[in-house]
């Protein structure tokens, strides 16, 4: 009975826009705990500190909702369809990640695993919970669990049928599903998103040290950069893509069948951007994950690319800003003028 659910399930899936879907048991990540312990042990997560609260539910997820008997894993494929490093040598215009292109995948993700729990309801009974970002889940190490790929060297999933281009969701239910054999990892001796990484954030393969991380960076990271970090930044404003980009496994990468992740945001000028006001941010990204780090954060990122610009036409957008009432903020114009000035 169950079996013949699960495929059904995957079927549906699959017709909802989701590339693949495994299922594990909650207590199929025993490794987990002690990882996540000498991560954040070591103060490798920043100032992440809902990484060590609730340490408990993200190491265990049979304590996050002991009544489950399964987890349903599903990827959603955002792949882009040019070079996303092209941006990079733009040196004029802000560099986003792939990823905040275009509407916010909590959004739309959790939208379709609502969708698909509340079939599964209809269709085998039971009760589910569903997430996407909202929790502590550690959906990587529960998607290879559940066979849908394995954590590469970046330490993002990848699959060698889809890249790894992919958000993920996850459905607990207390339905028993047959659950998936995990998937091993197939990076072998490549060792090109470790080499490309700007600020070198990977000390080891498959370990992140999230305090050099762009993307941790430009996103979580509140107050001031560490001013040796700033100068590797380049014009990356929101994330950063470079070791997601090279993966040779892309060649597999899946099509994206969601047009609302595509580009709405492009490779927009510094200068406009360092011009706009709290009302104006909010405005224009309006739906966008970008909106969820604040004008002030988003601004100190677009002056740290004006100083890496070297074009000295825009030291006047970052000179308008010295008198902002964020410090960081104006710090950091004080510094792009600086930078800009001695020809950085």
């Amino acid at each position: 009975m169950f079996a013949d659910l699960k495929n059904r399930l995957k079927a549906r899936a699959i017709d909802e826009g989701f590339v693949a879907m495994g299922v594990c048991r909650p207590d199929a990540i025993p490794q987990a705990p002690a990882r996540l312990e000498a991560f954040v042990g070591a103060g490798m997560h920043g100032q992440m500190g809902w990484m060590a609260e609730r340490m408990g539910w993200r190491g265990d997820p049979a304590a996050l909702w002991p009544e489950a008997r399964s987890v349903v894993m599903l990827a959603e494929s955002y792949t882009p369809e040019g070079d996303p490093l092209a941006v990079l040598e733009a040196r004029d215009r802000g560099a986003v990640s792939v990823y905040a292109q275009g509407r916010d995948y909590h959004d739309l993700v959790k939208k379709r695993l609502k969708r698909l729990g509340r079939w599964l309801i209809e269709a085998g009974g039971g009760e589910i919970k569903v997430f996407v970002d909202t929790a502590p889940v550690m959906e990587k190490p529960l998607a290879q669990a559940a066979g849908l790929g394995w954590q590469g060297k970046h330490t993002n999933l990848l699959s060698r049928d889809f890249g790894n281009w992919v958000f993920l969701g996850a459905i607990f239910t207390t339905l028993d599903l047959p659950a998936d054999p995990p998937e091993t990892e197939h990076c072998g001796s490549c060792r090109a998103c470790l080499e490309i990484c700007p600020t070198r954030a990977f000390p080891a393969p498959f370990v992140l040290d999230a305090r050099r991380c762009i993307s941790y960076l430009t996103i979580e990271h509140k107050g001031p950069v560490d001013p040796e970090l700033r100068p590797l930044m380049g014009n990356r404003i929101y994330g950063c893509d470079d070791c997601l980009a090279v993966c040779p496994w892309n060649k597999f990468a899946a099509v994206a069948r969601e047009t609302r992740y595509a580009g709405k945001v492009g490779a927009p000028p510094l200068a406009e951007l360092a011009g706009l006001d709290e009302a104006a941010f909010r405005a224009r990204f309006s739906g966008s994950p970008i909106k969820r780090i604040g004008r002030d954060r988003f601004l100190r990122n677009v002056l740290y690319a004006i100083g890496n610009s070297g074009d000295r036409s825009l030291a006047g957008a970052a000179r308008a800003q010295i008198g902002d009432p964020c410090e960081t903020v104006a710090e950091a114009a004080r510094w792009a003028v600086t930078r800009l000035a001695a020809g950085g």
